[in-house]
């Protein structure tokens, strides 16, 4: 542990910055989880909602700088596609 006040103060702000950075790359994983579960049980409705919820917390996790512009830009391709093959 740090000695001095402004890196005792630095670390604790670390630890909550990880624990909300925790908490928003679960909640990604999270959205394209439901939007897949949705799409394997053939339920279109549900798909795309749960589709139009994960590009909103894929766009948030991009601006937050959790996740990167291209995996941002896979995972949404991926995702429409899958949702498109429902018929």
């Amino acid at each position: 542990m740090a000695n001095i006040k402004s890196q005792k103060k630095r670390a604790i702000t670390n630890a909550k910055r990880q624990t909300a950075n925790i908490k928003k790359r679960t909640e990604v994983k999270s959205a394209i989880k439901k939007v897949l579960v949705a799409v394997e049980e053939k339920n279109l409705d549900a798909a795309k909602a749960a589709y139009d919820k994960a590009n909103s917390v894929l766009d948030k996790a991009l601006v937050n700088g959790i996740k990167k512009k291209n995996y941002v830009a896979r995972q949404k391709s991926r995702l429409a596609k899958a949702v498109n093959s429902i018929n």
